[in-house]
């Protein structure tokens, strides 16, 4: 398995990255979390040969901004797309003109799953849990090719982002506030936060991404946020894009 981080922003593109994207590379699928700017970038890495499967967490604009380049992926094994209830209606309405085009009008065929509801239809093992955040957010716990991939985007400390992250090989979290940073009206993680989820977990390593543009403005200052982070939890990893992880 490889994981391939393809935009590791918050909020906005800038020199530093785009909008978040994570492309987990298994046997048989390509599985993209989120689709921020960073989904530009995956057809560096996917050449049509596998099904792509896409979980969108919530509808933020930074999350799914990228969906309007989905005509020019080589995604020729179609694409499913994940996401909470109530997906299909948003989509339709963001996925259509005048914004961009349609999933009908896509030259591969797409389709929509919600979660959890339909989350037994996937050919792979994925659990759901809603995040603490200002809209309602999804985590995903995958699990193929014997590993298991936790995933928490946006969201404040919860029992259930360490839920995600129990016992994962790679928990991947958000980090959009900086080292002792917090805002209980605007829930999000900061390095130390993060660190204490994967501890709890027992996650084998801890990659943050998803910072926010507006504090992060340097690589640098990811640096520091990663020190920080290992200073708690030694196996942390700070995102950037291209950051590519054999598990």
């Amino acid at each position: 398995m490889k994981i391939i981080f393809l935009g590791t922003n918050g909020w906005y593109d800038t020199e530093t990255g785009n909008t978040i994207c994570t492309l987990v590379q298994t046997e048989r699928y390509d599985i993209l979390l989120d689709a921020g700017n960073g989904i530009h970038r995956a057809e560096r890495y996917i050449d049509g040969g596998k099904p792509i499967f896409l979980f969108l967490s919530h509808f933020h604009i930074d999350h799914i901004e990228g969906l309007h380049i989905l005509m020019r992926l080589p995604f020729t094994k179609g694409l499913c797309i994940c996401g909470p209830a109530g997906s299909r209606g948003i989509l339709e309405i963001f996925l259509k003109e005048p914004f961009t085009l349609p999933l009908a009008a896509l030259p591969y065929p797409a389709r929509i799953l919600e979660l959890p509801e339909e989350a037994a239809t996937l050919p792979f093992s994925v659990e759901v849990f809603p995040l603490r955040h200002s809209v309602f957010t999804l985590g995903f716990r995958i699990a193929i090719d014997d590993r298991i991939v936790g995933y928490c985007p946006d969201t404040g400390y919860c029992e259930n982002a360490v839920t995600l992250g129990r016992s994962a090989d790679i928990l991947i979290t958000e980090c959009a506030f900086k080292p002792g940073q917090s805002n209980e009206r605007w829930p999000h993680l900061n390095p130390e936060t993060a660190a204490r989820i994967a501890g709890e977990a027992g996650a084998e390593r801890l990659v943050l991404t998803h910072f926010d543009a507006s504090l992060y403005r340097t690589l640098a200052e990811r640096s520091e946020a990663k020190k920080v982070a290992a200073g708690i939890f030694p196996a942390a990893e700070a995102g950037t894009d291209g950051l590519q992880i054999l598990l």
